[in-house]
Formats: C-alpha cells, sequence, structure tokens
C-alpha cells in the first residue's frame, strides 16, 4: 500500500456515489485481470476473476476508505484505492489506460475497469458475512461525517481522550477517513491547532469542530474531491476532483492567510508537513 498521500474520504465517497447509479443492476459478463500487482491475496489472477464472473451487482457500499461492491452470490469485491487507484466507467471500446489492472465486462452497458499507475491499491474479494474477520479494523471505526452525530455525542467522545487534534481527527477509531489534507483544513475552519489536547477545548470550541468537520467533508463531496500533483484523483468519469481550488492553507505555505491576511505557516507533525495560520489556538 502507499507510503504517500492517500486518498481520503471525500474522493472515495465521490467514487461510491457515482458507481451506485452506475453498475448497481449490471450483470457481470467476464473478469480479466491484467496482472497480480494489486491481488496481493492471491496465487493466481484467476482464483479472484472466477469470483465475480456471472454475478450481478447489488450494491455499492463505503466502509471507511474501503469501497464494497456487494454480488448476488453472497460475495462482495473490496477495493482499496490507496493514493493512485481509479475506478473507471468505460464502453467496451474505449482505449485500456496503461496499468489497467482489472476490467469487468458486463452483459449490458459497458465496462468498469480499476486503472493504478503504481500500484498502491488492492483488490480481493470477500464473503459477504466473513467481511470484519477479513477486515478487523472496520469494527474499530468511529463516527463517519457522512452520517448524522449529535454534537453532544461527538463531544463526549472527544472529552474522552487527552490526543492532540490533528492526531485525533486524523485516527479512524474515533472519526474515520480523514488524513493530512482534511485534516488541516478542518483545524484551519475551526481555529484551532493541531497540537491542541482534545480534552481541553470548550463547549463552544467543541462545536465549531463538529461543524468544521461536517462542512469540510461535505463541501469537498460537492467539488468532487481533492487532485493534486503529487496525488492526482479522476472520478469514474476521468474528471479530476476540484476541492484543490478551495483549499485555504493545506499545500499554502508563505501565502496570505485569508483570515489574517498573514502568512501560512507549515511544521512537521507526526511525520507530514501540517498547514496552520497563527489565528489557530
Amino acid at each position: 500500500m502507499s507510503t504517500g498521500p492517500v486518498y481520503e474520504l471525500p474522493e472515495v465517497e465521490t467514487v461510491r456515489h457515482d458507481l451506485e447509479r452506475e453498475i448497481v443492476g449490471k450483470k457481470i459478463k467476464s473478469a480479466e485481470a491484467t496482472s497480480m500487482r494489486c491481488l496481493s491475496r492471491y496465487r493466481t489472477r484467476r482464483s479472484f476473476t472466477d469470483q465475480l464472473e456471472k454475478a450481478k451487482i447489488t450494491s455499492v457500499k463505503r466502509v471507511g476508505l474501503y469501497i464494497i461492491i456487494d454480488l448476488d452470490n453472497d460475495l462482495a469485491l473490496v477495493v482499496a484505492l490507496g493514493s493512485t487507484g481509479s475506478l473507471r466507467r468505460n464502453a467496451n471500446k474505449n482505449p485500456k489506460l496503461a496499468r489497467t489492472e482489472l476490467v469487468v465486462t458486463f452483459t449490458q452497458y459497458g465496462q468498469l475497469r480499476y486503472v493504478d499507475p503504481d500500484a498502491t491499491g488492492e483488490l480481493f474479494v470477500v464473503a459477504s458475512e466473513s467481511l470484519q474477520d477479513e477486515l478487523p479494523e472496520i469494527a474499530r471505526y468511529g463516527y463517519d461525517p457522512t452520517k448524522p452525530l449529535a454534537w453532544t455525542e461527538f463531544a463526549r467522545s472527544l472529552l474522552q481522550r487527552k490526543v492532540k487534534l490533528k492526531k485525533l481527527i486524523t485516527d479512524d477509531t474515533f472519526v474515520v477517513g480523514i488524513r493530512n489534507i482534511y485534516a488541516d483544513e478542518i483545524l484551519f475552519k475551526a481555529g484551532l491547532r493541531h497540537d491542541r489536547v482534545s480534552n481541553t477545548l470548550s463547549s463552544q470550541e467543541i462545536r465549531r469542530l463538529h461543524r468544521s468537520l461536517v462542512g469540510t467533508i461535505h463541501d469537498a463531496m460537492k467539488y468532487r474531491g481533492v487532485s493534486l500533483p503529487e496525488r492526482e484523483f479522476c472520478d469514474p468519469f476521468g474528471s479530476a476532483g476540484n476541492y484543490g481550488d478551495h483549499l485555504e492553507v493545506w499545500g499554502r505555505v508563505g501565502e496570505l492567510s485569508p483570515r489574517s491576511r498573514t502568512p501560512i505557516k507549515r511544521v512537521k507533525f507526526g511525520g507530514s508537513w501540517t498547514y496552520y495560520c497563527d489565528t489557530q489556538v
């Protein structure tokens, strides 16, 4: 899996939402894996693709940063996109992109392809009832910001911990699917420093953090995620996400903060650059 900046919740949810409209109800005619690069759980390509053929897609879900494509044979295709994986909806006649790792052909209406230039993602099939056995970490997942949660419940969970805020909101056991980019944006909008300890927040600050977290994630989904030179993101139709145009601090060191008109700063935190403004407390 990738050691670089992975896709975060808004990118993965954009893919899930598009695929839900595009492929649910489709029957798989054939499936072809072109290499073993993203099939680390298998010894042969056929042992993977045989589980997909002749099955009908019944739903497309997201659990954390995994995309789960449910099939009518009581199996599910699990996709982890990593930092370079891309699920693409194509007509059969469309030329294949380099490093197309999987081609799923439907009995009607084209194909679904998985493209991964750096092989940072993973594909595998599990029995639907065994999903949690294969991915035990999902049992520990915390709050998903695409789903409703009262700020009081959010506050209760937050105040039980004594953790620096950026570490906390990038911890999947607290809130799922957030990494460096969105953590910095959330904390900027909330006016809180990355190294502020969670159990020191006032009720007003917790409200701001909750509102910023939900608002940032939903705004990012509206603009269909962030695509960066070091982590290009395309939706299933090949269009890049454009929330990068709306980032206020991440990657903008030296530019003037939209809040204070003083230069945005950066510091190493947890092994990665963190971007912030002096107005954050």
